[in-house]
Formats: C-alpha cells, sequence, structure tokens
C-alpha cells in the first residue's frame, strides 16, 4: 500500500475518533447523566479538557493532514519530481507527534480520573459532593462505590466515559506512532505510487 493511501485511512480512522473523545468530555460535565448546579459538583479533570482538546482538537489537525496527504500535488520542486511529495510525507511526521502528544494528555487526565475516582454525593451529605475515594481504591472494591448516593450513577458514569478517553486515547497514539514510521517510509522512499503519474 502506498503510504499516501496509508495515511489516508490512518485520517479516516483518527476523526471518529476525535469526536467519540470530544462527546466524552462534554458528557462528563453533567455527572451521572444530570445537570448539577454547581461546578463545583463536577470532576475536576473534566475541566482539563483532556477529551475536548487533547484527543479532540488537537486529533483533528493531523487527521485532516493525513486525509490530504494521498491527494497531495506538489511535485516538480528542484527538478525532482518526488521531493514534494516527500516533503509532505515529513511534515505529517510532525503533525503525527503533535497528535500523540495530544492523546497522551488525554490519557494522563483520564488515569489521574480514574485513580481520583468521581465527585459524589453521601447519606451524610446531599448537597455538596466531595472525592470519597483515593488511590484507586474503589476499583478492585465495588462494594465502596455505595457510599456514593448521586447525582446519577455517579461511578458507573465516570468510570465509563473516562476508561472510553483512556482507551481511544491509547489507540490514537498508537495510529500517530504507525503514521509517523510511515511518515519516515515516504520521506525516505517517496509514495511508492508515484507523484504526478500519467
Amino acid at each position: 500500500m502506498c503510504s499516501g493511501n496509508c495515511a489516508k485511512c490512518l485520517g479516516i480512522t483518527l476523526i471518529p475518533l476525535a469526536i467519540i473523545c470530544v462527546l466524552c468530555n462534554i458528557l462528563l460535565f453533567f455527572p451521572g447523566g444530570e445537570v448539577v448546579d454547581k461546578t463545583e459538583d463536577i470532576t475536576d479533570e473534566v475541566f482539563y479538557l483532556g477529551g475536548i482538546l487533547g484527543s479532540g482538537v488537537l486529533m483533528i489537525f493531523p487527521a485532516l493532514v493525513f486525509l490530504g496527504l494521498k491527494n497531495n500535488d506538489c511535485c516538480g520542486c528542484c527538478g525532482n519530481e518526488s521531493c514534494g511529495k516527500r516533503f509532505a510525507m515529513f511534515s505529517s511526521i510532525l503533525f503525527a507527534a503533535a497528535g500523540a502528544v495530544g492523546a497522551a494528555y488525554s490519557v494522563i487526565i483520564s488515569c489521574v480520573a480514574i485513580n481520583h475516582g468521581p465527585k459524589c454525593f453521601t447519606e451524610g451529605n446531599s448537597t455538596t459532593t466531595a472525592y470519597q475515594f483515593s488511590d484507586g481504591n474503589y476499583l478492585s472494591n465495588h462494594s465502596m462505590w455505595e457510599v456514593c448516593t448521586g447525582p446519577g450513577d455517579i461511578v458507573t458514569w465516570h468510570l465509563t466515559l473516562f476508561c472510553i478517553l483512556l482507551i481511544t486515547g491509547l489507540v490514537q497514539i498508537g495510529l500517530c506512532a504507525f503514521q509517523v514510521i510511515n511518515g519516515l517510509i515516504g520521506t525516505i522512499c517517496g509514495d511508492c505510487c508515484g507523484c504526478c503519474a500519467e
């Protein structure tokens, strides 16, 4: 497969992943699927926007660059028909690196959020949320989840969405790493389909 075609496939894959991350981060602003009165009731890590900025916006730019590589028509520089395509493949490495950094940011935020657990109401305090778990101890002990009485099924909501962000971010990092390798091959060898081929 040509390096340009491969990059296009990666771009097509990254766009829905970025949309999923943005949606998950937006849903996290509604703990337990409910609208809360105070922003203090929302888990702090949600405001770091790992899914919106890291795996979302920062991933859209590389995805669009990857999509455009196959149709890149920049041949003939310095008398060499393939040098334009080689430069485009080299630039894709930089965008892939930027995308990987954004996804890594989302992964780190997700790991921290999963470890801290959600803010939630308790039976003794139904007006203000607080962190009830520490050091991920609730992950292996589901009976602790009963401490949280709301909003909604907050623990499951929190874990599900942040786990989706975590897994999606790891997939994005893998795809960007693959494009770095693909970009290096395209830079060194050129696009196997040729540039300006008749």
